[in-house]
């Protein structure tokens, strides 16, 4: 998918979140990098192939 260079990691590697965003919907919570990774505001992620990485929760939370 990626047409630039350098290539950007593809999404089966450990830095995928380092590729280049291509599309960015705020709103909706949600942006596609260009190695078809689908991240979230909540850090979970949806791979090309279907499967998906759970949202990484801070270890100390804030509590009020």
């Amino acid at each position: 998918m990626c047409q630039h260079q350098p290539l950007c990691p593809p999404a089966s590697a450990p830095d995928r979140e380092a590729a280049s965003l291509v599309a960015f919907h705020p709103e909706q919570g949600w942006g596609l990098l260009c190695n078809g990774v689908v991240v979230f505001e909540d850090t979970g992620e949806l791979l090309p192939d279907g499967s998906s990485v759970s949202a990484r929760r801070d270890l100390c939370e804030h509590v009020a």
